[in-house]
């Protein structure tokens, strides 16, 4: 790219997507395991191997500033393509753009100016204070020392952990840690946040907290975030776009809000009868559930919503009567209950041995 002065870089990196991807894939070899104690001796001198495809000819873009879901099963390709994303690994094809910049060639520009927290892996030192870490940090980004204090007290006051900095590690909460992981990432100020379940294992007062930080720092700062998380509350909070990955293909790209409308086979009709009972031979119209006399909802297919409606209004006396949405979770998980997932768990189990380090360490 030819050499542009800072106000038609800005311009520039504004007119094109922050994250391009097109037809990325990554294969890998895995070990195929043999059941009874004869398969696995002959498996210590011949073994056999399998082709997985994690991430199988997926495109898509998001534009500067954006906050996008990337949701999907376990095993899915969700995390290898943050992986990919990151330039922890490189594609088996397929290209993809960050900023700009081809991740897997490891450019120092690129790795100061995009962030890496996965739920599951620590980049903070489990003997020392954060705050050791945080100085770390400081060294691997180079940033100047008075903007890593202002940062740093920044970040320490919006996440409210100043009294945890000086402690080990080791000794804070999972909800603590996360925080601490989120300060450590954001440090260097980085133009794009790729978080990987930020809020596993996380309490609902912690999940919360996490939750607004990040819808906070992302309207003030304009940085661009790619989340994955099984938490559809977390996804509902931060998001109004969704990328749903399955075996490895891309199922949905578009607003979070289309996916009941497009995915979703039945609505819940939630009804509230005169008297102090209900009746006894609604099953007929679908599934009963949350029954609290006189109110009960039925799950009714999408298709049989107005006859039941009209059936209803006719046969009993209702004083309230409503037509609701199933939630999004419930969606989410029907569309993934008859994928087949067994080949998805050697994804998870391959990728499991790609290193996650510190960016700007080789």
């Amino acid at each position: 790219m030819a050499r542009l002065c800072p106000g038609q870089l800005h311009c520039y990196y504004l007119c094109m997507p922050a994250i391009e991807v097109s037809n990325l894939s990554k294969t890998y070899r895995v070990y195929r395991k043999r059941e009874g104690l004869l398969a696995s001796v002959r498996g210590l001198f011949h073994r056999e191997y399998k082709t997985v495809e994690a991430v199988r000819d997926v495109s898509f873009s998001i534009e500067p500033g954006e906050m996008v879901a990337f949701l999907g099963p376990n095993g899915a390709g969700k995390t290898t393509t943050l992986k990919l994303l990151s330039g922890l690994i490189h594609p088996t094809s397929g290209g993809a753009t960050v900023l700009d910049y081809v991740p897997w060639h490891r450019e120092h520009a690129y790795r100061r100016r995009f962030s890496l927290v996965m739920g599951q892996k620590n980049q903070l030192w489990w003997d020392l204070p954060a705050q050791e870490s945080f100085t770390l940090h400081r060294e691997i980004y180079r940033i100047e020392p008075t903007q890593f204090n202002r940062r740093r007290d920044e970040l320490v006051d919006l996440l409210e952990v100043r009294d945890l900095i000086s402690q080990p590690v080791r000794e804070l909460s999972l909800g603590e840690r996360m925080r601490m992981e989120l300060i450590a990432a954001l440090l260097h100020s980085p133009d794009v946040l790729l978080l990987d379940e930020p809020t596993i294992g996380l309490d609902v007062v912690s999940q919360r907290r996490v939750q607004e930080f990040l819808k906070y720092y992302q309207s003030e700062h304009g940085i661009t975030v790619i989340l994955t998380s099984h938490y559809m509350k977390d996804v509902e909070a931060l998001c109004r776009r969704a990328i749903i990955i399955n075996e490895g293909e891309i199922k949905h790209d578009g607003p979070l809000a289309e996916i009941v409308d497009r995915f979703s086979r039945h609505k819940v009709i939630q009804l509230q009868f005169s008297g102090s009972s209900i009746p006894d031979d609604l099953e007929r119209f679908g599934t009963v559930f949350d029954v609290h006399p006189p109110r009960v909802k039925v799950e009714v297919p999408r298709n049989r919503i107005s006859q039941v409606l009209t059936t209803l209004l006719a046969d009993y006396t209702i004083e309230d009567v409503g037509v609701l949405d199933r939630p999004l979770e419930e969606v989410i998980a029907e569309m993934f209950t008859n994928g087949d997932q067994a080949d998805r768990a050697d994804v998870d189990a391959a990728d499991e041995s790609q290193p996650v380090t510190a960016a700007g360490n080789d």
